[in-house]
């Protein structure tokens, strides 16, 4: 294609009737993935159950699996050293690439991150196929960009249509894809990015519905709308949500943390750690393996007592935990769905002990727990509504899931808790050396007294070295506030007026106090 200025200009003139066709493509190729990829996934749980149930009880069996479970492992492990950016879930990695920090070989991570996730599957960790299949949807997007010879800019529109897909076929929600996409990923709703989305979305769960069926992920058994009487259940929910979002993050960057300060075991020797734990839930508590679609339904299908709940909350929480935190090719998207919504469950079933919440409204919570605490955890409140909308098919929650959803991202965001995605990138562009920048803490302003024979003292505001990280934000001269420019003459007797972060004030301070004391200059004239 032809790069220079004239072929730019006269693309630029038909660019949104090429990314739509460009979109449909991208649909095509990145939904024919993904589909692949989750027919994979589905007959890999197949098989570790039959495994399972035909090993159990035998010891020589059982042996032969744990011994299999090794094996995969190191596999896994293998595909790590060979492509680096399969790690977890895929979306950081993306993210990273749309800020232009990452750049992926895509010909690489596709292959290999498919081949990571069956595995980590068939093994029976605790992981999600949403992630990896965003990033294999972008991969194929990329791939299809350099294909087509298009430029950075446009590869960046064809990335966004690749993840829409991978995440319309992977749930069957193309409206989750779309605002997914845009919310979290290209971060911005212009008409072209947002035309081409929507035509890559589409053609990706058209592929998937005609393969798969129309069905939702989720067969919700929600008889009504929940009253308005139960609202402040609703709002109590959002505070426990929010406050378990944050605790989620925390812990989920901690168990990874754990993993990178066990220096004494290799990095196949950390795949094999939640393998092995895989092994020893699948003959002890096999419900607790996998995706957690099984445990879902039966949570919304069955009448499972509180403690049942906590339990397997429990389970699933520091299973999720050890298996994302190892590194391991699989996505915290859906675990997250499946935490939230046993805590939901165990939320209603406090209700209807306690609060008399009648019975038949459990679901409903269970359902606004999964919105709510991916609200809280992702911070995209938008996606996760239409997301478990479409994943259960029910309109007569959308008022009641954007309270809880509001007030789990309200919490989360007191509780100045970061998005874990965007934690996630943090942790990967500084193990692969890339700058970056530090968290923010409170703003602080602080006064200045410029005395006789200060540095600044007769010079322009432009011609002074002011330290880093630090804003004039106005000058007291007497009785007179005066708004600064870079003109502005510095007097003796003038009050300047700074603002910096609690984290860079002793640095400022220290500079402000030379350029303003009569010391330094006396001491330059020596």
């Amino acid at each position: 294609m032809n790069h220079d200025t004239k072929g730019t200009i006269k693309r630029a003139e038909r660019f949104q009737v090429i990314l739509i066709g460009e979109g449909i493509l991208v649909g095509a190729i990145a939904g024919l993935v993904v589909l692949l990829y989750r027919i994979v996934l589905e007959y890999a749980g197949q098989w570790t159950q039959k495994i399972l149930a035909f090993a159990k009880g035998n010891l020589m069996w059982m042996a032969g699996w744990f011994l299999i479970l090794i094996l995969l492992a190191c596999v896994v492990a293998r595909l790590l050293k060979y492509e680096s950016m399969i790690s977890g879930s895929g979306i950081p990695q993306l993210e990273g690439e749309m800020a232009g920090k990452l750049n992926q070989v895509w010909w690489k991570v596709l292959p290999a991150k498919f081949l990571g996730g069956f595995l980590c599957m068939l093994g029976g960790l605790a992981l999600g196929r949403e992630g990896p299949s965003i990033q294999l949807g972008a991969m194929a997007g990329k791939g299809i960009s350099q294909g087509l010879d298009r430029g950075k800019t446009e590869e960046k529109f064809l990335l966004t249509c690749g993840a829409s897909a991978g995440l319309s076929a992977a749930f069957h929600a193309p409206l989750a894809g779309v605002m997914f996409s845009l919310e979290e990923v290209h971060k911005n709703f212009s008409v072209s990015v947002l035309v081409s989305v929507m035509s890559a979305s589409l053609t990706a769960d058209f592929l998937s519905s005609t393969v798969l069926g129309a069905d939702s992920v989720f067969q919700f058994d929600i008889l009504n709308a929940l009253p308005m009487k139960y609202y402040w259940m609703i709002v109590l929910l959002g505070v426990v949500l929010g406050i378990m979002g944050a605790f989620y993050n925390w812990f989920t960057l901690k168990a990874q943390e754990c993993y990178q300060k066990a220096t004494f075991l290799s990095p196949t020797m950390k795949i094999v750690i939640p393998f092995l734990c895989a092994g020893v839930l699948g003959f002890t508590a096999p419900k607790l393996l996998g995706s957690g679609h099984a445990l879902i339904e039966e949570l919304t299908h069955t009448e499972m007592m509180l403690g049942t709940i906590l339990l397997l909350l429990l389970g699933r929480f520091l299973f999720s935990a050890i298996s994302f935190g190892s590194g391991a090719p699989g996505g915290i998207f859906f675990p997250l769905l499946v935490i939230g919504g046993f805590i939901g469950g165990a939320f209603a079933s406090v209700g209807v002990q306690f609060f008399g919440l009648d019975s038949m409204y459990i679901n409903n919570f269970v359902l606004l727990a999964m919105a709510g605490y991916f609200s809280a955890i992702v911070r995209a409140p938008l996606t996760g509504i239409i997301l478990i909308f479409e994943m259960t098919g029910s309109l007569s929650q959308m008022l009641s899931l954007a309270i809880v959803s509001i007030v789990a991202y309200v919490v989360a965001t007191l509780l100045k808790s970061k998005p874990i995605y965007e934690s996630l990138l943090d942790r990967l562009l500084a193990k692969q050396g890339v700058e970056v920048p530090k968290e923010h803490g409170q703003k602080i302003l602080t006064n200045y007294v410029i005395h006789q024979g200060a540095k600044v003292e007769g010079t322009l505001i432009c011609d002074t070295e002011w330290p880093d990280n630090c804003l004039l934000v106005a000058i007291q001269r007497g009785a007179e506030e005066i708004i600064p420019r870079g003109q502005t003459m510095l007097l003796a007797g003038d009050i300047l007026v700074t603002m910096t972060d609690e984290r860079d004030m002793p640095v400022v301070h220290e500079k402000m106090q030379r350029l303003c004391s009569e010391m330094v200059k006396t001491d330059e004239r020596k």
